[in-house]
């Protein structure tokens, strides 16, 4: 496949400090790409390389088939940008505030109030569409912005935190609409985010920045299995019988790992094929048992043992 964001040997300094440090990337269209790390690790300057907003030092990038460095303009055409504090005309409705990027983005007249409309409906907007958008929430405000960014259909789309300040329900709408853009209308999402729940669940694969360098490349499930084959088991018993229980837990696999809240008893640091053994062991000496929940390693325990915790 050809790639949509292509990056070698991508370098971008601020006096002696490196923000990009030797960045080779490559995103494929229809892909959604989740970029992670910690404030200062250096997304925000790649999200700006890759829209020909900053110049690099040294390395090359293409980004749906232009070199944003020299050809930024016809560039942004082609991209959306939701940046993580999002600045709207406050003054102006929610109807204007996207005629407004609706035409600075050449959307063709006669298409303009039915794309509008559209997003409004979209992101549930429509009721307050002609309201002074100073008077909305976080976020409605969030959603707005979104739309805006969507307002010329763009082939590829850079979110920065695209959930922040937005209830359950939006949230999940906001995931539902990013999954559709990916999967039906074939777009290409970068996703720049600190919700690393939210990265397993929406990404195709994910990177992982630090001090300018992708120290991890991956699908989440592959970086999560990084952390090799053990689970941490729930296993949720008749409280009559939890120290029993316990007991033949700490004889069969010791009392490392073993924790208890109430009825429910978590080990941790289990191999898949002890799981049946386990479970016998308990119910041939009585104890009832009403669930057992085996976790498999997440994208967030990956994170946050590469960065020592």
């Amino acid at each position: 496949m050809n790639p949509v964001i292509s990056t070698s040997g991508l370098v971008r300094r601020f006096g002696d400090t490196i923000a990009v440090d030797d960045l080779a990337l490559e995103v494929y269209a229809g892909e959604v790409f989740g970029f992670l790390g910690h404030n200062g690790a250096g997304k925000t300057t790649t999200i700006r390389l890759l829209n020909g907003v900053l110049e690099p030092n040294s390395g090359s990038i293409r980004v749906l088939g232009f070199d944003p460095t020299t050809e930024g303009a016809l560039l942004r055409r082609q991209t959306g940008v939701l940046t993580e504090n999002p600045s709207l005309e406050e003054r102006l409705s929610a109807r204007e505030n996207l005629r407004i990027y609706a035409e600075l983005y050449s959307v063709p007249e006669d298409q303009v109030n039915h794309r509008v409309t559209e997003l409004l409906e979209d992101f549930e907007l429509a009721d307050r569409a002609d309201e002074k958008v100073g008077g909305y929430s976080k976020g409605m405000k969030q959603r707005l912005a979104l739309a805006r960014a969507l307002i010329h259909k763009p082939e590829l789309l850079f979110l920065d935190e695209p959930t922040a300040g937005l209830d359950p329900v939006a949230s999940h709408r906001v995931h539902e609409l990013i999954l559709h853009m990916s999967r039906q209308e074939g777009r290409t999402v970068f996703i720049c985010t600190h919700n690393l729940a939210e990265a397993q669940k929406l990404c195709d694969r994910v990177a992982v920045l630090e001090y300018g360098r992708i120290i991890a490349l991956g699908t989440p499930k592959e970086l999560a299995r990084r952390m090799g084959q053990l689970l941490s088991l729930e296993i949720e018993v008749g409280i009559e019988s939890l120290t029993k229980a316990l007991e033949v837990l700490q004889k069969t696999l010791g009392g490392e790992g073993l924790s208890h809240d109430q009825d429910v008893i978590t080990v941790a640091g289990v191999h898949r094929e002890m799981i049946p053994e386990v479970v016998a062991g308990l119910t041939s000496i009585g104890v009832p048992i009403y669930r057992v929940a085996p976790k498999e390693p997440s994208l967030e325990d990956f994170y946050l043992a590469l960065h020592g915790e």
